[in-house]
């Protein structure tokens, strides 16, 4: 056999054994989640990557599917984003880095009104390490703001519809995280 072949080889072998971590890691994303009393449906699920490698599985949950980021964002009623970490290689400063560019980017550059919440959002949620298997939920709830929630242990609770509105542009604004990600956390995929 060919080096060629033989690399080939090994790479369709790895591909395929990617593939199949990746897809039991997108079935520990749960069809529902209960969020103060009220059962969430899956909006939709997706797979946040950098080059090829998989970083996290994102769900969002809304209580009734919707396909419009808009009014997701703008809403002002319980949903959430699930995020299981599925890649050594997502860091707690790797994360704070992505989330503050992704604020930036939710608000055109205007992050200044937010800011106190972004700080606490960060030293909340990234104060620890980041290992995979982590998972990290945002949850809002508009009588008590977005909790911070790794691993079923609530870090923060942040009050602010504008917070909000922010965080969840992370992935569904104009300018997202991941386009391809977007649009499956829209169910559009």
């Amino acid at each position: 056999m060919t080096f060629f072949a033989r690399f080939f080889s090994l790479f369709l072998v790895t591909v395929m054994l990617l593939g199949s971590f990746s897809a039991y890691a997108l079935n520990t994303i749960p069809n529902t989640l209960n969020v103060a009393g009220k059962n969430l449906v899956l909006n939709g699920v997706g797979t946040r990557t950098k080059f090829i490698l998989s970083i996290y599985h994102a769900g969002l949950y809304l209580q009734k599917k919707n396909k419009n980021a808009q009014q997701i964002m703008a809403a002002n009623e319980p949903m959430a984003i699930r995020m299981n970490i599925v890649s050594g290689f997502a860091s707690a400063s790797k994360m704070k880095h992505a989330l503050n560019q992704g604020f930036k980017n939710a608000t055109g550059g205007k992050t200044a009104p937010i800011q106190p919440q972004i700080d606490q959002l960060l030293k909340a949620a990234f104060s620890d390490k980041v290992n995979k298997g982590d998972i990290m939920d945002l949850v809002y709830n508009p009588a008590t703001g977005t909790q911070i929630i790794k691993n079923k242990k609530v870090l923060a609770t942040i009050k602010g519809l504008p917070f909000k509105r922010a965080l969840f542009g992370i992935w569904l604004s104009n300018k997202p995280a991941q386009a391809s990600l977007k649009n499956q956390l829209l169910g559009k995929n």
